[in-house]
């Protein structure tokens, strides 16, 4: 609660005792503290020192605690007992306050210091026990918003537009709206947007495709301020001698290659995650898609710079716009999959790539082994460069395509590959001869190409909007989409494991999957709750079951709210220690997207 490092408290052989006494619930409170020091006197420099501690802790941060956590737990209990919520009791106030001011022996503070942590003088750590705003304080805050940023829906407070702002129909993680939408059309904007989260203590979450599906972007029950990005979609400045560009937070990844084609440009920019999916998303969710077996992720060179907006209303750019350099440690790679926590981007320079001539191609197979075997043969010969996409659907998938009536001409209901190669037409024609020599020596049935440009194009866009597709097959039903990545070895195991799962609890589903880099997608089908509890409970057996594969749990979504009680499993405790560290040096009030990627207690270590 008061950020205080107990090694230098330990250092000095001091004590620190803290007995507060709050006598009303309000922003008023009195407290008494006692410290004493272990080595028999106090010197004039250690009553200075502490005091400064104990008082600037105080009037950043500790008196809020109580009002939190009045309306957080003593309302709702009072509410439903049918008992006034104007006051507390005395003995609600100790039953407060006992859980969470504790006194430390110098023994303790020793051993805590030991450890080489900075924790407060409680024992736990500062970013694990956050004081946000009370009402007034987010009613005041929205006041000051509409005065910083006049005009016309800048600032939102409609309850349509904090539903829609704070919940996806698309996902099934406990969600809230939030209290404020402000639209931000500049880095300008947005540093004053944070300035004021900061000043009244509201919790800010960035916005801007709303294609996530792990809770992202869902509010804060003590009041939240939603910082819509989409507004910020331009392309500020093509660079084609150097193969970039510079864009703002909003601008979709299609907007993007549709542009360069456009303008003529033979550029490209790779990472294809799902349609709609914006710039600042993802980064925030360190995202790829269909190109990653051939381009890498969110996480491989592709953002040469960010500029970002930190907690403390400072403005930086992570780097210059060099292809490389050694300059220190990659700060844009920091917020790359942080997902808001740390920064709000408002700048990308975008990495390009040629645009280089491509051909569709489909393979079938009589099962899931097979397919990946030939994709791991096809990857590891000299070809295995030329291939720029390699997808796995499942036998469901195809059935679904064809029920959602989006070809032509129905395809055969077997387990599917589909390929796209790229190159010289030399090295596609070569590429081409020895991806259908290795697929029919894994027993394929069917080896295809697309006989036009325009059937090509139908072909992969099928597989794009493999969600709807798989909605289409049975109306009045919702989908759960989640994803999982394993080593490409392990990836027929997973996949025949987890349909026999799904099977066996009686669930409909579809599977489509990055086969070329062992991440796949399960879309799984419900119409009542009933369902959905057995969904949920399949989730959790499929993300234990990839991370004991040594794999993850989660290959390009995220985790936000979705995932984060199985990264300590996944990653180890000191390293998500080391996450929340990182987190707390950058945002000490954990203003930024609370709640979300970082577990909220290392000792719920998995989901059991």
């Amino acid at each position: 609660m008061f950020p205080l490092s107990t090694r230098a408290l330990a250092a000095r052989g001091c004590h620190l005792s803290l007995r507060p006494s709050c006598y009303a619930i309000n922003r008023s409170c009195r407290a008494s503290y006692h410290y004493s020091s272990s080595s028999g006197h106090t010197t004039q420099d250690d009553v200075l020192r502490i005091g400064k501690i104990v008082l600037g802790s105080l009037l950043a941060m500790g008196t809020s605690y109580y009002v939190f956590q009045y309306r957080e737990r003593l309302i709702p209990a009072r509410l439903e007992a049918g008992v006034s919520t104007t006051h507390a009791t005395s003995a609600e106030l100790r039953e407060l306050s006992s859980p969470h001011f504790q006194r430390s022996s110098p023994e303790e503070l020793s051993s805590e210091s030991g450890a080489g942590g900075t924790t407060d003088v409680f024992g736990s750590s500062s970013s694990s026990t956050p004081t946000y705003g009370s009402p007034e304080d987010v009613r005041k805050a929205i006041e000051e918003l509409r005065d910083a940023l006049p005009g016309k829906n800048h600032v939102q407070t409609s309850p349509d537009s904090l539903r829609v702002h704070g919940s996806s129909d698309n996902s099934y993680h406990p969600s809230c709206p939030h209290s404020v939408v402000v639209m931000a059309h500049s880095t300008d904007d947005v540093v004053k947007v944070v300035n004021i989260s900061r000043k009244y203590r509201v919790p800010i979450i960035a916005y801007g495709g709303a294609t996530s599906i792990e809770g992202h972007f869902t509010g804060f029950p003590s009041g939240s301020i939603c910082l819509d990005l989409s507004a910020m979609n331009s392309i500020l400045e093509i660079n084609e001698a150097d193969s970039d560009l510079r864009c703002q937070p909003g601008a979709q990844w299609e907007d993007i290659n549709n542009t360069l084609k456009d303008r003529g440009i033979p550029l490209f920019f790779p990472l294809d995650p799902g349609p709609g999916a914006t710039i600042g998303g993802m980064i925030g969710t360190g995202c790829s898609g269909t190109n990653a077996v051939r381009y890498g992720t969110a996480k491989a060179e592709w953002f040469l710079n960010i500029t970002v907006v930190l907690p403390s209303g400072k403005v930086i750019k992570t780097r210059r716009r060099a292809r490389k350099s050694s300059a220190g440690f990659d700060t844009t790679k920091l917020f790359i999959g942080a997902e808001g926590t740390l920064g709000i981007v408002t700048e990308a320079t975008l990495r390009l790539a040629p645009r280089v001539p491509t051909k569709v191609a489909m393979a079938q197979f009589p099962d899931v082994e097979k397919a990946v075997s030939a994709v791991q043969q096809i990857l590891n010969t000299p070809y295995g460069p030329h291939i720029q996409c390699v997808e796995l659907l499942d036998d469901h998938m195809m059935a679904a395509i064809n029920t959602a009536g989006v070809v032509d001409a129905p395809y055969p209901v077997q387990d599917t590959l589909f390929f796209k190669i790229q190159g010289s037409p030399e090295s596609i024609r070569d590429t081409s001869n020895a991806v259908q020599e290795i697929v029919q020596r894994h027993g394929s049935t069917r080896f295809e190409f697309a006989a036009t440009e325009e059937e090509a194009g139908e072909m992969w866009e099928n597989r794009k909007y493999a969600f709807f597709s798989t909605l289409a097959t049975h109306p009045g039903s919702k989908v759960w989409t989640t994803d999982v990545c394993v080593p490409v070895s392990r990836l027929p195991q997973l996949v025949y494991e987890t349909k026999e799962d799904l099977a066996k609890a009686g669930l409909k589903s579809t599977i489509v999957g990055h086969v070329g880099d062992g991440n796949f997608h399960a879309l799984i089908l419900f119409k009542d709750e009933e369902e959905l509890r057995s969904v949920g409970a399949a989730v959790h057996r499929l993300v234990h079951r990839a991370i004991q594969m040594d794999g993850t749990c989660t290959g390009e979504h995220g985790v936000g709210v979705g995932k984060t009680e199985y990264l300590v499993e996944e990653l180890g405790e000191d390293t998500v220690e080391l996450m929340k560290t990182v987190k707390n040096a950058i945002d000490p009030l954990n203003l930024f997207n609370p709640g979300k990627l970082y577990p909220e207690n290392n000792k719920d270590k998995t989901h059991k």
